[in-house]
């Protein structure tokens, strides 16, 4: 492969450990991040390109000379103060970055999709990479910004353009820096921040696996094909079951009702709205998904790609290791 490999979203959680992965790999790597964010924490000797991808002639001059384009720039939050911005960012930054790494003449594009929405309102089986879901039974604005991106990236790929897919479910591990939902939620517990529980699935994968399953996807994926990247599935109370062995804190007690915990999570959006301009506590879509049967089942995806995942157990460990040596955690 020819011209410098690009990574949108380089800065955050999953792109950091691509781009490392990366780097190791002796590949010339170019990150595509916001204005405003930080990139100390990323290998040196790798070029830095500042740019919203909201802004099409933005990523047209960040994206020249690429060869293959890693396209994980997003908004991964389920709340943001102004709802628009999930189809600014999500859809249309996608619909700029694949345009326009074609334009330069990319010879192959990975577009991140997401788990959440590959999930049915009366789903029954765990879900594989061919899951058909209609755009009614997507939850919310965020993953109904990322299903219309995902069907752009299908679209192109019809098109007969070399466009790859690929859905990771929730990543764990070290390296969070931004603090996504399932890290914050892990972090909020050895805070003793969750006296109390609202249960529900998640698939949880070792987030140096999912770059290592994105690399896989970029060489060996078939262009048009969904890939799904996920481990193990666990649910909520599992996890705070695990963070409480690991720690010594106590496992919560108190199950909250899923009609109490809609009705706080409409509270906590109306005060960020209103009032602070914050991420909530809890968000509309987060506590619908706990609704949803969230089991994924990656066998096949994974056993193409060759990709074989560590312990989720191990994973979880070293996120708390992680907290404690950058002080998020000072007594535990």
């Amino acid at each position: 492969m020819t011209g410098v490999t690009v990574v949108t979203g380089g800065a955050g959680f999953i792109g950091s450990h691509l781009v490392r992965l990366l780097v190791e790999r002796g590949e010339r790597v170019r990150v595509i991040d916001r204005p405003g964010v930080k990139f100390q924490h990323l290998p040196p000797n790798i070029d830095i390109a500042s740019a919203d991808i909201r802004d099409r002639a933005a990523v047209r001059a960040a994206v020249r000379g690429c060869g293959t384009v890693y396209h994980l720039a997003a908004n991964p939050q389920l709340w943001t103060h102004h709802r628009a911005d999930f189809n600014r960012v999500n859809y249309l930054g996608t619909v700029h970055v694949l345009e326009e790494a074609l334009a330069a003449g990319a010879t192959r594009i990975l577009h991140t999709s997401t788990e959440s929405i590959l999930t049915r309102s009366r789903q029954t089986s765990a879900i594989a990479e061919d899951q058909d879901v209609p755009a009614r039974d997507v939850i919310g604005p965020y993953c109904r910004s990322k299903f219309r991106a995902e069907r752009f990236a299908f679209h192109l790929a019809r098109s007969g353009a070399p466009v790859v897919i690929v859905n990771p479910t929730l990543p764990i591990g070290p390296g969070d820096w931004g603090r996504s939902p399932p890290t914050q939620m892990m972090l909020d517990f050895c805070l003793g921040k969750r006296s109390a529980y609202l249960d529900g699935d998640l698939n949880l994968m070792d987030v140096r696996d999912v770059a290592a399953g994105m690399i896989a996807a970029m060489e060996r994926g078939r262009p048009g094909v969904r890939y799904l990247l996920g481990a193990e599935n666990w649910s909520i109370r599992s996890v705070f079951g695990y963070l409480a062995k690991l720690t010594g804190l106590p496992e919560p007690r108190w199950r909250v009702p899923y009609p109490v915990a809609l009705t706080a999570a409409y509270v906590s959006e109306f005060v960020s709205d209103v009032f602070t301009a914050r991420i909530p506590a809890a968000t509309v879509t987060g506590v619908k998904l706990t609704r949803r049967k969230m089991h994924f089942d990656a066998t096949r995806s994974l056993a193409e790609l060759r990709v074989v995942p560590r312990p989720v157990r191990e994973s979880i460990a070293e996120a708390v290791a992680w907290f404690k040596a950058v002080g998020w955690l000072k007594h535990v």
